[in-house]
């Protein structure tokens, strides 16, 4: 495969947090979706899957209690239980929809996720009836992983208990913080003291895995109140803290208000700061058996507590997407549904899949993909691209790999390329540059 790459040496972005997104999701970027490649898209859908490709599920719950003034993805404040009851309704028929295609056949789902928008919105019943529907149509019997974000107000202990009835192995908590007046300031819904209730709750409950959220840089956060929120997530004991480090895509309402005031740079932390953050809460961690899996996660016990959803999709797995602006991937192919609510619940009625735009990814293309997402795990095998894409890494990145060995940043163990600590911390800023040179452009757009 003769690759197609920019030879541009990486160049770090500016230390202030300025308007824009940061965290590479996926490739191409989603600014090369588009409406012209669905009906290539639906092609896709009518053939077999590739032998041996994984299968999983994401369902987007779009319902909260608020909006925080960080949030980008698509979500509804304002749904009333019959709409509720309504999208509940054309989430199952979408999935029925999926499950008849020659892409589907007979196969098994691997994992499933919940997200949003706030997934523990839905009431206990809703939450029972959504499943049951969902599981008459794709058994989840081998699914290894089941994942539910939750914000911690949202939750009670009978919603708990459905959560586990439901098959619920990896509960996911929104807590970003500990501290209620940053809590507030960020338009976050849930409070402190529902932390710590929902979290002894959902211990009893016996969930297989427990993961806690946090945000590095929050409106108003400073070194101490940081490091509050470090010892505090330690004395919990969860089985696993995501860290993300804050951004200001352009559809938040921070963003909003900074270009109505005519400011460039937000009023969070700069980038050196978020990242020194998570680097004391990594370290912080380690100190207490903690082993760091990613840019972004830390894991109590790895030889028992996985990211099944992570893995597989950052290896090339196929994902079913339901939901108003939920965006999948099947066979080498990205698909989005349409952003508005009443399109897609008229398009459900109608029998038609709900898709707003696509992508058709190339093998090179495919590569790149996942090469940049396994990137963020801060180690990677050059036998696994041999083996699957027939590239050998090393000449495909030469100089780039050399600039990075340079820095320091990059050395090689038993086979494998590894990130040093400080590139993993800031690995989204480089990760463009190993883009197609047609796809050389700035992540700018937020996912909505």
């Amino acid at each position: 495969m003769g690759l197609e790459l920019s030879k541009s040496m990486p160049v770090l972005p500016d230390n202030e947090t300025r308007g824009g997104s940061y965290f590479v999701a996926n490739y191409p970027p989603f600014s090369f979706w588009s409406p012209e490649a669905i009906p290539s898209a639906l092609e896709v859908l009518n053939e077999p899957p590739c032998p041996g490709t994984p299968l999983g599920l994401y369902v987007h719950i779009p319902f909260c209690r608020k909006r925080c003034h960080f949030c980008y993805f698509k979500v509804y404040t304002d749904k009333n239980s019959s709409e509720i009851r309504t999208y509940n309704h054309s989430l199952i028929e979408e999935l029925a929809l999926y499950s008849k295609l020659p892409i589907i056949g007979d196969r098994h789902l691997r994992f499933i996720y919940f997200g949003g928008g706030t997934p523990s919105y839905l009431s206990a019943n809703q939450l029972l009836d959504l499943s049951a529907g969902l599981k008459k149509i794709l058994p989840w019997d081998q699914a290894e992983e089941i994942t539910f974000e939750c914000e911690p107000g949202t939750l009670s202990e009978a919603k708990l208990q459905a959560l586990r009835e439901m098959g619920v192995t990896r509960l996911s908590l929104g807590v970003e913080n500990f501290n209620d007046s940053l809590l507030e300031l960020n338009g976050r819904a849930h409070r402190s003291g529902e932390i710590y209730r929902m979290y002894e709750y959902a211990r009893q409950t016996g969930f297989p895995q427990i993961n806690i959220d946090l945000i590095a840089g929050m409106l108003g956060e400073t070194g101490d109140n940081w490091r509050h929120c470090i010892e505090e997530t330690i004395c919990l004991k969860p089985d696993s803290v995501t860290i993300y480090q804050m951004e200001i895509p352009f559809n938040t309402t921070i963003y909003r208000e900074m270009k109505a005031s005519g400011r460039m740079t937000a009023p969070v932390a700069d980038w050196e700061t978020k990242r020194r953050w998570v680097q004391q809460a990594f370290e912080a961690l380690e100190q207490e058996g903690y082993a760091i899996g990613s840019a972004y996660t830390a894991v109590r016990n790895p030889g028992r507590v996985h990211f099944v959803y992570r893995d597989l999709l950052w290896h090339g797995a196929d994902m079913i997407a339901l939901g108003v602006a939920s965006f999948g991937h099947l066979k080498g192919c990205h698909f989005q549904n349409v952003k508005d609510f009443a399109d897609y619940i008229s398009r459900i009625e109608a029998g038609s899949l709900p898709l707003q735009r696509a992508c058709q990814l190339d093998e090179q293309e495919r590569f790149i993909r996942e090469f940049i997402l396994q990137m963020k795990l801060g180690r990677i095998s050059k036998y696994y691209f041999m083996e699957k894409f027939k590239i050998d890494i090393d000449s495909a990145y030469r100089e780039t790999f050399d600039w990075m060995r340079n820095q320091g940043w990059l050395h090689q163990e038993n086979g494998d390329l590894l990130l040093s600590r400080e590139l993993l911390l800031q690995v989204d800023s480089i990760l463009h540059h190993f883009f197609k040179a047609c796809h050389q452009v700035q992540a700018s757009e937020g996912r909505t």
